[in-house]
Parts: C-alpha cells; sequence; structure tokens
C-alpha cells in the first residue's frame, strides 16, 4: 500500500468508478428489504420499520456476498422508516465543518421525496463492512453520488408500488412527492407514515425499472440554503464533539511526551504530581520505537478526576527524557540538505522531450528558489478520545476521520485478532476540525491502553499545546524552478525540482524520496515541449503528515508563482500568460510522459485533467474581479489557478501594500467540481479555505530545535484575526460532469495568488512562506 492510500487520496478497497453518463453505477450494490432480517433485532429500529440495507463496499466484498448461498447480507447503509414516517439515514462518514453528514443524506432524501424536515441522521458506527470510511481526500460525495441516488429512487418506488397496492392502481398511477403519494386524476393523498407496513413486506425493484431524478427534478440536490442537519445542537451547544464525550465515573487523562520524536523515558518522579488533589494514578507508556505510523508516543499519563487535576499533576512531573538520534535536527540548518539534494541526480518523475539538451541551447533560462515552512493542523479542537475495556470487549468514543484505523489502533493495543474486530466499537462523534489530523488515531490508542490499565473509563485529552509540539506536519520544503525560452519570447521548457521530509517515512522510516509528485507537480498542464519534474532526497526527524491538500500547499505556491514570473519577464499581462501556458483545449495524457499519476484514485477517462475547464475557471474569476481595472497606488491584484482533487479552482487577491504592511482587500474565487450537491457547504469551503491559506501564507511555520518543536500555542503559531480577512466571493461553475472534490481544492491557489499580488502593489516578490519572517504582516 502506498501512502496515498494510507492519506485517503488512493482507494483501498474500491476500484469501482462510474461515469457521468449512466445514472446508475457500473459494478453491481446490493440493496435488500432487510426489515425482517435478523440484523435489526440488535438495533434501535422497530419491527414494524421500513428498512432498506445497502452493501457499500468494495466490488470484491460484493462478490463474495453474490456468490455465497451461505452469507447473510450485511448492509452498510441503511434508510429506516419507523410508524410516524419518520426517514432515518445512516451516516457513514466523519462530520468535521464540510457538511457531510447533510449532504450524503440529501442525495438520499432527494431521490426518496422525503420532507427533509422529517429526515434523521444517525452517525454509523467504525465498521469494515462500509468499507473505507477514512474522510480524507475530498472523495465523499465523488464516491457515493450515484450509489446513493440509486438506494434512495428505490426507496421511493417501493413506496409507490405501497401505494399502488393500497389503492389498487398501476404505480405509474402514483406520484411520489414530499413524503406523500398522490393518486392520479384525484385528490386523494397517502403518508409515507401510512406506507410503511406495507412497503416493508415488498421486494426490492430491479434497478433497470428505477427512474433516477433529473437535475430540474430536484428539490434539494444543487440548491442554496438547506438546513445542516445539526445546525441547531451546534449553536445551541448541544453537538457532541470528541471533548464533550461523558461516561458514568469517567476519568481524564492527559500525557507528557517525549519532546524528540522516538525519544524515551529515562527516569520520572511522581511525588509532587500525586500530591494534587483530583490525581489518582500516573502511568508511564511504552516507548514508540519505528514506524511511527499512527502509535502512541509514549511518554507519563496523568489520570485524574477532571481536567484541571490531570493538567496541573502534569506539570509536576519531573521526568529525565533520553532524546535519541532526532536530537540532532534543526530545521533552518537542515534547508542546505535540502539543497544540496537536488544538486544530487534527483529521481525523475515525468519528462516530456529533453530539458536538458533545451536548457543547453535555450537562448534564456529564468531559475528561482521557493521554501514553504513546516505547518501544523492547528483545529479547533484538539485530539480527544474516550474508552471502556470491558469482558465484552472495547468502545471507544472519539473524534475521528477514519473509524478503522481507530479500531485497528484498539485492537492492536489489546491484540485482539482481526476475526474478532467485532468485539471493538467505534462511536464516531462531531470533529469540530481536522484538517487531516484526525485520520491519524494515537490519541485513540492512547485512550485504550489507559482504559485498559486502570480498568476505568478514560478520556485522553490533548491539549493545544501537546497537540502543536506534538502532532503530524506538513513538511517544509525547497523547490527549484527554472523556464526556458527562445528568441521571441517564447517558453519552451519548464522544470520543477523538489525535496522535503517524505510522508512516506511515517510508514517506513527508510523512506527518503520526496513523495506525491502527483499533487501539483508532476501534473502541471503547461502546453511545453519540454518538461522534467524530479524528486530529490531527505531523512525524516518529525511526525510527517497530510494536511488539508498535502503537497499542493507548497507544489502549487512554486508553480503558479513563478508562472507569474514568467509572465513578469515575457512583459505579458499574468492572467493572458497563464491562459498561453496551459494552451490549448485538451485532455493530458501524462502517461505518455512516463508519468504514472494516480488522479486522485479516479479514472482518468471519467476525470482527464481537462485544460478547458481550468482556463474557464481562469476568465470568470479574472471576470469577477474586473481583472485589469486601474487600482489606485500601492494596491495589487494576482491570479494563480490549479487542478486538484479532480477539481479546478482559480483565485484573485487583492491586496494593498501601505508603508511597509500588506491587508488583503478583495478574494474571488471561482470552482469547477462538476456537479454540485450543496452550494452553501461549497462556499463555506472556500471560505474556510481563503482562512486556512491565509493563516498559513502570513504566519504558518513549525521549526524544531535539537528535535524539539518551538511553538506551542496561539501566541507562536498564529491564526488570521476576523478584521484581516475580507469578503470572499465564490463562484461556483454550473457543470454536468461528475462531482468532484471540494474540501481542499481551495487552499493550493492561494497564497501564489497572494504573493502575486503583493508583488504587483509593492514590486517586492516573496518566494518564501510564512511572510511574518519578512516585517510585512
Amino acid at each position: 500500500m502506498n501512502f496515498l492510500q494510507n492519506i485517503g487520496i488512493v482507494p483501498q478497497d474500491d476500484t469501482d468508478l462510474v461515469s457521468i453518463n449512466n445514472p446508475v453505477i457500473k459494478d453491481e450494490m446490493l440493496i435488500q428489504n432487510v426489515t425482517r432480517r435478523s440484523f435489526i433485532k440488535n438495533t434501535a429500529i422497530t419491527s414494524s420499520s421500513f428498512v432498506i440495507g445497502i452493501q457499500l463496499s468494495s466490488a470484491t466484498a460484493i462478490t463474495k456476498q453474490l456468490s455465497s448461498s451461505k452469507s447473510e447480507f450485511n448492509p452498510d447503509v441503511f434508510i429506516s422508516m419507523d410508524k410516524a414516517g419518520t426517514v432515518t439515514i445512516m451516516s457513514h462518514r466523519s462530520e468535521m465543518g464540510q457538511g457531510i453528514k447533510s449532504s450524503l443524506p440529501m442525495l438520499v432524501a432527494d431521490e426518496m421525496e422525503c420532507d427533509w424536515d422529517r429526515v434523521v441522521v444517525k452517525q454509523a458506527l467504525g465498521d469494515s463492512k462500509y468499507g473505507s470510511q477514512n474522510t480524507d481526500g475530498s472523495r465523499s460525495v465523488r464516491r457515493f453520488y450515484f450509489r446513493l441516488k440509486e438506494a434512495g429512487a428505490t426507496a421511493r418506488t417501493m413506496l409507490q408500488h405501497a401505494a399502488a397496492k393500497v389503492w389498487k392502481v398501476k404505480p405509474s398511477d402514483v406520484t411520489i412527492y414530499n413524503h406523500q403519494a398522490k393518486l392520479k386524476d384525484s385528490s386523494q393523498v397517502l403518508d409515507f407514515s401510512d406506507l410503511v407496513e406495507i412497503a416493508a413486506t415488498l421486494p426490492i425493484p430491479d434497478k433497470a425499472t428505477l427512474k433516477i431524478k433529473t437535475e430540474s427534478e430536484h428539490r434539494y440536490v444543487g440548491k442554496d440554503n438547506m438546513k445542516i442537519i445539526d445546525a441547531k445542537d451546534m449553536v445551541t451547544g448541544k453537538a457532541i464533539y470528541g471533548f464533550d464525550v461523558e461516561l458514568e465515573n469517567m476519568k481524564y487523562a492527559v500525557i507528557a511526551r517525549p519532546p524528540v520524536l522516538f525519544g524515551k523515558v529515562k527516569f520520572f518522579d511522581a511525588t509532587e504530581t500525586l500530591k494534587v488533589p483530583g490525581v489518582i494514578k500516573v502511568i508511564e507508556l511504552p516507548a514508540l520505537t519505528p514506524p511511527a505510523v499512527f502509535k502512541m508516543l509514549g511518554g507519563v499519563a496523568v489520570i485524574a478526576t477532571n481536567t484541571w487535576a490531570a493538567i496541573q499533576g502534569r506539570e509536576k512531573l519531573k521526568i529525565e527524557w533520553e532524546h535519541g538520534k532526532n536530537e540532532i535536527y534543526n530545521t533552518k540548518e537542515y534547508e542546505n540538505n535540502f539543497i544540496e539534494a537536488l544538486k544530487s541526480p534527483p529521481h525523475v518523475v515525468r519528462n516530456r522531450g529533453d530539458w536538458d539538451k533545451e536548457k543547453e541551447s535555450a537562448d534564456k533560462i529564468l531559475t528561482h528558489d521557493y521554501y514553504v515552512g513546516g505547518i501544523a493542523h492547528a483545529m479547533m479542537e484538539p485530539p480527544a478520545a474516550t474508552a471502556v475495556v470491558t469482558d465484552k470487549g472495547v468502545d471507544v468514543w472519539t473524534c475521528t476521520q477514519t473509524p478503522q484505523s481507530a479500531q485497528r489502533n484498539a485492537m492492536s493495543v489489546m491484540k485482539i485478532a482481526k476475526e474478532n474486530k467485532g468485539s471493538v466499537r467505534i462511536n464516531v462523534t462531531l470533529l469540530g476540525g481536522a484538517f487531516g489530523r484526525k485520520s491519524k488515531p494515537d490519541y485513540v490508542a492512547e485512550a485504550v491502553y489507559l482504559a485498559n490499565e486502570t480498568k476505568m473509563a478514560v478520556k485522553v485529552l490533548w491539549t493545544r499545546e501537546d497537540e502543536i509540539k506534538h502532532g503530524y506536519y506538513h513538511s517544509p520544503s525547497y523547490q527549484k524552478l527554472s523556464a526556458t525560452f527562445d528568441k521571441a519570447g517564447n517558453a519552451t521548457g519548464w522544470y520543477h525540482g523538489m525535496v522535503n521530509h517524505p510522508i512516506g517515512a511515517t510508514f517506513n522510516p527508510a523512506a527518503k524520496q520526496a513523495g506525491s509528485a502527483e499533487l501539483g507537480q508532476g501534473d502541471v498542464p503547461f502546453d511545453l515541449p519540454n518538461i522534467k519534474i524530479t524528486n530529490g532526497e531527505s531523512d525524516t526527524f518529525l511526525r510527517i503528515g497530510w494536511v488539508r491538500s498535502v503537497t499542493n500547499i507548497n507544489n502549487a505556491f512554486a508553480a503558479c508563482s513563478f508562472a507569474d514570473e514568467m509572465a513578469v519577464e515575457s512583459g505579458i499581462d499574468s492572467k493572458d500568460y497563464l491562459l498561453k501556458l496551459i494552451g490549448k483545449d485538451q485532455h493530458i495524457d501524462l502517461e505518455k510522459d512516463g508519468f504514472k499519476y494516480t488522479n486522485y484514485g479516479e479514472s482518468s477517462e471519467d476525470f482527464p485533467i481537462d485544460t478547458a475547464r481550468l482556463k474557464n475557471v481562469i476568465n470568470v474569476v479574472a471576470n469577477n474581479a474586473n481583472w485589469g481595472e486601474k487600482l489606485p497606488k500601492g494596491h495589487g491584484i494576482g491570479i494563480a489557478a490549479h487542478r486538484s482533487f479532480c477539481s479546478y479552482v482559480a483565485i484573485v487577491v487583492q491586496v494593498s501594500f501601505i508603508k511597509g504592511k500588506v491587508k488583503v482587500e478583495k478574494i474571488f474565487y471561482a470552482i469547477d467540481a462538476g456537479k454540485v450537491i450543496n452550494p452553501d457547504r461549497v462556499k463555506s469551503q472556500m471560505e474556510g479555505a481563503a482562512i486556512f491559506s491565509l493563516s498559513n501564507a502570513f504566519y504558518g511555520e513549525i521549526t524544531a530545535d535539537k528535535g524539539i518543536v518551538e511553538q506551542s500555542n496561539f501566541h507562536d503559531y498564529e491564526m488570521v484575526r476576523m478584521a484581516q480577512v475580507p469578503d470572499v466571493h465564490v463562484e461556483i461553475i454550473k457543470s454536468d460532469q461528475r462531482p468532484a472534490g471540494v474540501g481542499e481544492p481551495g487552499v493550493p491557489p492561494f497564497s501564489p495568488a497572494l504573493c502575486n499580488a503583493i508583488y504587483n502593489a509593492s514590486g517586492r516578490r516573496f518566494r518564501r512562506l510564512p511572510l511574518n519572517q519578512f516585517g510585512i504582516v
């Protein structure tokens, strides 16, 4: 398994791709009426309910079920309706602010013709029967769009047939609309509640007979102002996040972790800690050994009757650490190793034409270096997990993006065999932000370990200081870009070399090659005859993990900044030059350049690199921002565009640069994400991406000295304040293409658009992030 599978960009267990032109998925999906099945006996669903089970696992798993006469149907997701007509839809993906707990059920409710006010959404347990529940990689909607529409259409058809039986008419004489069945040429109506018992007896209709809604028939999908399922609970404080879980007689734990990765406790004294009122126990955790993966970091845990006592007790611990070999790491000094890594013969990952020959014969060469500092996830809610271990198994409540990884972590701690994984139950809470951090459930392992050691219910809480000093980080990166030009000033070649601490080292300590050239480096969409993409090698000293949009962050910053510098060098308007670099409308075939492209886990047939769509978002955002309009002195405008997660995003940022300080005045987005399910959530994701990216561009840098991370909280790892963020204008391109990613694509083009705008306002070019190191923020 490569690391792109670990981070959810490339699926681990499904190859089931569908075509936008086919309203029914190509490969099998099991749907059954399971109302009378034994599985509902163990749920809160009554026997009088109407229940549809859906198999959403991989094609391989479905084949096994279809071929096994002994196999009991094991549904992944189900739709149920009680005698009152309330429809319950299970949500098997994690909600972390992106709106997936509303958007996926909307697909079902729209096709089923539910009244949205009579829909209840319940969070599914972590269970492998759902296939991958990894809510990473901006994949949820694009993976389940057609499947859930089919499920909703199935339920609607069964209700239509149930009403036809009541009225003793043909199903075609019945219309289902807004939680009711209506009889043709009559005023007679039946509520869904009137149809529950009959629908429960009906067989699943042949999917060839299903009528999947057209775009014009949608009542929820693609509509503005759809109600967020948990909105009321969120604003009234009733919503349960990982930090909010409370169990009877629960104890609270915080952990003093080794300051250096793979360090360990040499000696500790808990005498003063145990004197703190409320502290009941101090436990040393096993030291971490490579690979880090999602294992516990080790250290010393303080268990108490309340959070405050645990934190105060931890402060009184006396610990002598053995730091280990990673103590040599200094971020600033290691930058020289990055530079040298690209001077050594690097790994060539894409090669078109003959860059090396072109470089020797070119009339002009432009070369610049770029550097992006390492960043933390810095989500609002740090990690938290609550665990109980009994003779009946393990129960965990946690804010996780990857319930199955959490389950595997718990099984590993307890040495539970794979065939007994059902004894580990992962209850998924709401996530107070995540950005990729909560797909790494080390905190679940800690909670399970301590619950087992104490034989108590234990909640492990990470403070913000814990998270920033001991989390997983987006690696700093060094990049060198060059372009060649002919006598007429036309670009003839492109070189992009990149080196960072690879994510792969988190899973394999021997991994040294900078990874994820697929994410914004090797897939550069420029129509040039000579392109060479290389990666260097580096050792790794911190836990490196994926952060929102992964290496698209640094790759897009370098590529889009350099494209702007090429425009300046050529004396051509930045927007016009960007369009010129992209060239003609085409679908780019990277394999012709020897580049094995994973395309975010999707087929290139269904999700090609389409330059026409990229150029369109550039033109749309430029028009919305009044590109070309004369600006006052000290004001500037910048543009950047990038394809990631199969979506196309262009950004224009307008800034003022007065007395050496930058202020962002306006932000414009254009996004083509194919068919859009929930426009409000797309807009909020772009707005959030702007804030996230502006924070990183202004302040985001994690540094280490002697292997110890130097930042600890928002005073030295800052976020932008409300006054620093202007209104964000978002235009969503209307499209009939397959739904694509939304949660991450708004991040990569932001920082280059910002820096391009600063150049146009001030004449100063910034090739390093963050910008606060230059005193301009």
